[in-house]
């Protein structure tokens, strides 16, 4: 790592704090992610995933802790952060090089430089032809690399992602995870996904965090080291070590008893 982009402090989330009952979502998780770096978070079902992503980009405010960005502690949103979800959430009026642009429009970047930008980050994503297409038309991994391009457009120095690939066939999922990787460590950019896909987390990471049930709390960090070139999903899940990983964070996302 080259420096540390994002540093979590001891943060937690309980809602319900004016007089209703609380309910305590995340418990006390402290990390951080380098520069040039691809964390996966994983953990049980609504253990608080999602939640943990909107506090570190500013959409929800913490109970307690603090983050910091670039060494600055968080005010607002973050700058050059971007985030991609599970959904595309694609304007079905626009094409997808409409789409692609909006980020940049909003930047009130004019009409001929965004749209090289966008025509270039479709060309890399494999969709050049596809351009004028309306979201109707795309299939779902193709409306979802018009997604990934219409994050990286703004040129995000870290990309927060959560659950992107979850709803795809395994074919498109293996391939758009390999172009992200190789998109994301080839222009030294930074990644923190949450994802429920073990596999996944393993062969795109470099470190896999393990949280508990809510409230959630890291239960174990593993530094991920498959003897692979990273950008190969399936060379990465070919490793002899592949699956050593893979069952002992299952392992640990099955003990229920005491957690934290």
């Amino acid at each position: 790592m080259l420096g540390e982009l994002l540093l979590v402090s001891g943060i937690s989330k309980t809602y319900g704090e004016d007089g209703d009952r609380p309910s305590s979502v995340i418990g006390e998780i402290s990390f951080a992610l380098g520069r040039g770096e691809i964390v996966s978070i994983v953990g049980p079902s609504g253990c608080g995933k999602t939640t943990l992503l909107n506090l570190l980009c500013g959409l929800i405010p913490p109970s307690c802790g603090k983050v910091h960005w670039r060494g600055r502690a968080l005010a607002g949103m973050p700058e050059r952060v971007g985030y991609m979800l599970q959904k595309d959430l694609l304007l079905p009026w626009r094409t997808a090089l409409g789409n692609v642009t909006l980020g940049l429009e909003l930047q009130n970047m004019g009409i001929g430089e965004r749209e090289k930008r966008a025509h270039h980050l479709l060309r890399v994503v494999g969709l050049s032809d596809f351009y004028d297409y309306y979201p109707s038309a795309l299939s779902g991994g193709m409306r979802q690399r018009v997604a990934l391009a219409r994050t990286l457009v703004t040129d995000p120095e870290v990309l927060l992602f959560d659950e992107p690939f979850a709803a795809l066939d395994f074919q498109t999922k293996l391939v758009l995870e390999s172009d992200t990787a190789r998109l994301v460590r080839k222009e030294g950019r930074s990644l923190l996904m949450i994802t429920h896909d073990v596999e996944e987390a393993v062969s795109l990471s470099d470190r896999v965090i393990v949280l508990t049930h809510r409230p959630s709390r890291i239960r174990a960090v593993h530094q991920i080291d498959l003897g692979t070139e990273r950008g190969d999903m399936m060379a990465a899940r070919e490793s002899p070590c592949f699956v050593d990983y893979v069952r002992t964070i299952w392992s640990e996302l099955e003990v229920r008893a005491n957690d934290g």
